[in-house]
């Protein structure tokens, strides 16, 4: 899920490895091709395939793979866990945000973030979608991913800053390994 490849270009840019953005949205697809384009990025590649269809396609081909705040909008969470687990090569890094199913992110990510401050589009999150880190945990540990580190993401909205932090109660982010 690229979504308009704010990440994908960003990586590209600072590494010197080619990037592969993936999203089922052609329209993110081609709002990121043309980013990249304007922007002059070289190492970078958009496709329109789904995670399952890359990592069948590709087993074991990527360094690192990355998969932010999409778990929380897709209908089997657990299918894209194992999808980068399996196109991930031996020795590589996954790293995975989402946001934490609990009282606290409903409050502060749904209520607050959508309805009060209009920080995102309302609706864009529904309580049930969101994954607790021992959910991530443990479909990562089920696919041969070894948990690496975990940090929590915390968003200011007065100074529109965002850190990371040890506290995963709302936002939060875990990286995994593949074992070589």
């Amino acid at each position: 899920g690229c979504g308009g490849g704010i990440l994908s270009e960003s990586m590209a840019k600072k590494q010197a490895a080619s990037v592969l953005g993936i999203d089922l949205a052609d329209k993110s697809i081609k709002v990121a091709k043309l980013h990249a384009l304007e922007a002059g990025v070289k190492n970078l590649r958009y496709q329109a395939i789904a995670a399952e269809d890359l990592a069948a396609a590709q087993p074991a081909a990527f360094d690192v793979i990355t998969c932010m705040e999409m778990l929380e909008h897709v209908p089997d969470p657990a299918s894209i866990v194992h999808a980068a687990a399996q196109a991930l090569k031996p020795g590589g890094v996954a790293v995975f945000s989402t946001i934490n199913r609990n009282a606290k992110a409903w409050a502060l990510a749904i209520v607050a973030a959508e309805y009060v401050l209009g920080l995102v589009p309302r609706g864009t999150h529904h309580y049930d979608k969101l994954v607790r880190p021992s959910e991530l945990a443990a479909w990562a540990r089920s696919a041969g991913l070894v948990l690496n580190a975990s940090r929590g993401v915390e968003y200011n909205p007065l100074t529109r800053r965002v850190r990371l932090s040890a506290n995963t109660d709302i936002n939060y982010m875990l990286a995994f390994a593949k074992p070589a």
